[in-house]
């Protein structure tokens, strides 16, 4: 069982996948379940429950290293959603790069 801290850092982890959607990063869950591959039943049962066992800290460092999130909002909710430096175009962009080089491998 999560403890409501480490819930609150899921509930976060969550929205940020919504934001990058939204903006057209990612186009949903999928996107992350199959390029890391990630059991889509425990993601989305943990989506719904946070309070299960499913969380994988890995999970935060995809965010961080592949799509420019900012590690302090997604810890503490405060400041901008990416890193400084970072817009949602230059992450989709280069988003775009990666999934080329996967692509061709």
């Amino acid at each position: 069982m999560q403890k409501e801290d480490s819930q609150i850092i899921i509930r976060r982890f969550f929205e940020t996948i919504q934001v990058l959607k939204r903006h057209k990063v990612i186009r949903g869950k999928g996107t992350l379940c199959k390029r890391y591959g990630i059991n889509p039943w425990n993601f989305n049962t943990l989506e719904k429950s946070p309070s299960r066992d499913l969380f994988q800290l890995a999970w935060l460092d995809y965010m961080v290293r592949d799509y420019k999130v900012s590690p302090f909002w997604l810890l503490s909710g405060e400041g901008d959603v990416l890193l400084p430096g970072w817009t949602f175009e230059k992450v989709k962009s280069v988003q775009k790069t990666c999934k080329a080089k996967e692509d061709s491998t």
